[in-house]
């Protein structure tokens, strides 16, 4: 039996003097109040009541119980009550693990504006590049950018993202411009340790990465801003996403490169949940409020 709806039960017969009483008022048979009861009794070793064919009468035990249970279930209801409301009001802490550079460059400054709208959430903002496990960790949410793996996690996609080869003019000056990813092998590549598609011998190409070339560099890291400092300083080649190169290819630090088979196809950007059908309300405004901003980001 539960135990709190067996408690209940209990102070409400107390307080009627009847089984039958507490019955009708919580909506259950008197034959389930008498289970409920006796399923109290039959825990605590003792007798509640003192009955009668006419009415219920408290024992010294029960008595006592009444006494706590009294304390009890008031603190039940208010524990209750402000999880529930945490389902309708956007309130309390958001843990978000979200890929270092991609946070520190689009999420963090969106924040500010999600604080005006929200003041009583408060976001704890995890930036890292391994892709930590959701629940092991105690995340509310995380955005991951590629393709994902099969997973009960529940998902939304809220952009889109692709690669790009690029090297700083210097570099393309020193060493020529490479036309085919053959020719890659004679250049200095900077690869991302933390992604399947690069490594220190390879770089995959192709849509859907098929295409192994091999490649070699001086440089391995596991952060997309140090491949990009390095890259515009004119030590080599990097293929990294656009939100990475995106700006120093405006700026003309970094010059795209062209070549004879097509980069690997990224996927999106997507923002990951605990499968929940009910989520919290500062999950599900975080990410509306998320998905509105990427809707109209400039493409």
């Amino acid at each position: 039996m539960d135990r709190v709806t067996s408690m209940r039960v209990f102070v409400r017969a107390a307080s009627a003097g009847s089984l039958s009483a507490a019955a009708r008022h919580l909506g259950m048979s008197p034959a389930m109040a008498t289970k409920h009861v006796n399923a109290l009794e039959a825990r605590l070793g003792v007798k509640l009541f003192h009955r009668t064919t006419r009415r219920l009468s408290l024992t010294e035990a029960g008595s006592n119980y009444l006494d706590a249970c009294q304390r009890i279930l008031p603190e039940i209801d208010e524990a209750e009550a402000a999880a529930a409301s945490q389902r309708v009001k956007a309130s309390g802490l958001l843990r978000m693990n979200v890929p270092l550079s991609f946070g520190t460059r689009f999420i963090a400054p969106l924040l500010h504006g999600f604080s005006q709208q929200h003041p009583e959430v408060r976001v704890e903002l995890g930036l890292s590049d391994a892709l930590l496990d959701l629940i092991d960790g105690n995340w509310d949410l995380a955005i991951r950018i590629g393709r994902l793996a099969d997973s009960p996690l529940q998902t939304r996609q809220l952009g889109d993202s692709c690669m790009k080869v690029c090297a700083a003019p210097a570099y393309l000056d020193r060493r020529g411009v490479p036309r085919t990813v053959a020719e890659l092998a004679q250049h200095n590549c900077l690869s991302y340790t933390l992604s399947a598609m690069q490594s220190s011998s390879h770089w995959a190409f192709g849509v859907e990465g098929e295409l192994r070339v091999a490649v070699s560099g001086d440089l391995l890291a596991n952060n997309g801003d140090a491949l990009l400092a390095a890259a515009v300083a004119g030590q080599g080649i990097i293929y990294q996403p656009d939100f990475i190169v995106g700006e120093a290819l405006q700026r003309g630090e970094l010059l795209e490169l062209t070549l004879d088979k097509p980069v690997v196809e990224l996927g999106g950007i997507h923002v990951l949940y605990p499968p929940d059908r009910r989520p919290p309300a500062k999950v599900r405004v975080m990410i509306d409020y998320l998905a509105q901003v990427f809707e109209h980001a400039p493409s």
